[in-house]
Parts: C-alpha cells; structure tokens; sequence
C-alpha cells in the first residue's frame, strides 16, 4: 500500500542568501497524523538512541584527503540525513513541513573554552562544504555567547564530544520553545584491535521520526563513512 503523497503546495524559503524550497504536508491525509498529533501532545516528545559507528575507514580517508575528521564526519551525517525523508520533516506552528535539503548547526568551541551554535550550509561537494565550515568557525572565534546569528528551521542541531566515549546522552530542552530538529551528538573516538568507532547518539521528535527511521539513518551513515 503507497502512502499519501505530501501535498504539492511547495514554498521557496531564503536564508543566508540561499533557496530551500519546502513542500506543506497535507496532515489530513498524511500517515503520521495520528503519530504526529499524539506525540505533539507530550511536554517531552523526543526520544533518543545511542550506538556505535565505525569510523576505520572513515578517518582514514579524511587523512588522506587532508580534510580534518570533524568536517569529515559532519558531512557523512548530513549527506546520510538529506536521504530519509523523516530527517528532513520540521513542524513550524500547527503545520508540517518536509524541506528539500537539510543544514547543520554544530557547536563550535573557542579558545577560552566556551562555544557557539553555527550555521553550516550543506554542499555535496566535501571541499567545498569544508571551505563553509572552516569560514563558520573562524567567525565563532570572533564572537561571544550561545545564539551567535539567526537559525533556520531546516538544520539538525550537532555537537561532538571528544573527550567521552559515553554510553548514553541527554540535551537541555526548553519545553516553552517549539523545537522539532532532530539532535545528532558523538564520543571520543577510540581504538580496539585496528578498528576505529565512536559513540553516537541521535535524539528526534516522535511525532515525525520512529526507531525505524533512525535505523535508516544510521545504516546510510555507516554506508556513507564505508566509503
């Protein structure tokens, strides 16, 4: 049985000089209604699952192409997010968008050891994609404080935390803003018998992301680093 296709009511959204265009979905005949209601109805609707990814050939190939492994496997996880549909879903009011391209803010440390949230523009190409996030973080050198620009909606909310190959992961959430980016989150990367893994957690919104669909995405990002 095919699901009902999203409404054709596509809208051109411009941020940072950039069109994303979005497609309004048509709640009323959409699959997810009775998921995306109930769980729209929680304080706390995300969810969250953490596992291991294996990075061996990853960092491998960001070594030789002399990219560094941040940029690397932040590029892996956006091009493995603009693949499931599910990923690239956001709720904006009573409304359900699903956007075409999906960017990334990520938490940028400075050098007195505080942090910034960027905004990095995907691009397929990883050179190109590195000369943005490079850019990115050398205007975070220069500011200070948390919220350091204005943020779209269609972004999943990343951060690495390189000091702990933790096994469980939480975020602060305020339940008073409205929030349905999904929040992608990995360890210290560390080493056993030749093999290379990190931690990995991905936290999303119920109402729009089952345990399926992150398994998707975690099975096209492991394809992606295997490259």
């Amino acid at each position: 049985k095919k699901h009902p296709k999203p409404s054709p009511h596509r809208e051109g959204f411009v941020f940072n000089n950039h069109t994303t265009l979005k497609t309004k979905i048509d709640l009323n005949n959409w699959n997810r209604k009775g998921h995306f209601e109930f769980f729209s109805a929680f304080q706390e609707p995300f969810f969250g699952i953490t596992t291991t990814i294996d990075c061996t050939i990853a960092y491998g190939k960001s070594k030789a192409m002399q990219i560094s492994f941040f940029v690397y496997y932040l590029h892996k996880t956006l091009v493995a997010v603009n693949k499931i549909e599910n990923f690239r879903y956001r709720i904006e009011g009573e409304n359900v968008y699903l956007y075409d391209e999906i960017d990334a803010s990520a938490t940028i440390m400075r050098k007195d050891k505080t942090f910034g949230f960027s905004f990095m523009k995907f691009h397929e190409d990883i050179h190109e994609f590195n000369t943005i996030v490079q850019t990115e973080i050398e205007r975070i050198q220069t500011t200070t404080g948390i919220l350091t620009r204005e943020y779209p909606e269609n972004i999943i909310h990343f951060s690495a935390v390189p000091w702990i190959n933790f096994t469980g992961l939480t975020h602060s959430r305020n339940f008073g803003v409205t929030d349905s980016c999904p929040k992608i989150s990995y360890g210290k990367m560390v080493e056993e018998n030749g093999k290379k893994s990190m931690a990995l957690s991905v936290t999303a919104h119920h109402g729009l992301i089952d345990g399926y669909h992150i398994g998707l995405f975690i099975e096209a990002l492991q394809t992606e680093l295997n490259k």
